[in-house]
């Protein structure tokens, strides 16, 4: 009975070395396959111009100017544009009376040692293209728009181009009733009962509306 036990505890410890020895095994075993890849890859200038930004020379509308970076912008962050990389190709873009106007502003910045990042460089444009005067001109724009003699097409692209400017937030069931309250009142008298809360509704009901309205008028005046 001895010799059995002394066996059977032979055989266990044996097959426990031999997991233990699996287990290092698996642990110092070489990993084959491809490398893991890094989560972002490196931009390349090229790579950012194939998506097609455009050139500012500083001689246009603020307008332009607060589109044009709004453009850069986003291809930056559509396509996770490093951080260390968007002043560079953004620089790049600068032409003419804009380019000059970033390397003195560089030149003053490296002078007060101030760091020359993206972010410094998109505060600088704004302060000099688009600055706090402008925005809150267009604002004051957007609160006092109405339809007046515009269609219902050209009122609403207004009314979203300017409604970027408005520094208060800007929920969809406001700016519903701002774009409502502002059409043209027989236009309004049509469209406000039906109580639209989604402003993408609401301008293609105002402009079905319109359409109907024109078509109606036109039949009187045949007729």
């Amino acid at each position: 009975m001895e010799a059995a036990r002394v066996a059977a505890e032979d055989v266990h410890r044996q097959h426990m070395e031999a997991l233990r020895q699996l287990e290092e095994n698996k642990t110092t075993a070489p990993v084959h396959g491809p490398e893991p890849r890094p989560l972002h890859r490196e931009w390349s200038l090229e790579d950012f111009l194939k998506h097609h930004p455009t050139k500012f020379n500083g001689k246009t509308s603020l307008d332009v100017a607060d589109q044009w970076l709004k453009d850069i912008e986003r291809i930056f962050y559509a396509k996770m544009c490093p951080e260390d990389s968007r002043l560079a190709f953004t620089v790049y873009m600068l032409t003419g009376e804009a380019e000059h106007w970033w390397i003195s502003m560089k030149s003053i910045m490296e002078e007060r040692q101030e760091p020359v990042t993206w972010e410094f460089f998109r505060r600088k444009f704004l302060s000099e293209y688009f600055s706090d005067s402008v925005k809150y001109a267009k604002e004051v724009e957007f609160l006092q728009l109405t339809q007046g003699s515009k269609s219902v097409a050209e009122y609403a692209k207004k009314f979203k181009h300017l409604s970027r400017f408005y520094t208060m937030p800007l929920d969809e069931e406001w700016r519903c009733k701002k774009f409502e309250n502002d059409l043209r009142g027989d236009l309004r008298l049509m469209v406000t009962p039906l109580s639209i809360k989604d402003f993408v509704a609401l301008v293609e009901k105002a402009r079905v509306m319109e359409k109907m309205k024109v078509e109606v008028e036109t039949q009187h005046s045949h007729q």
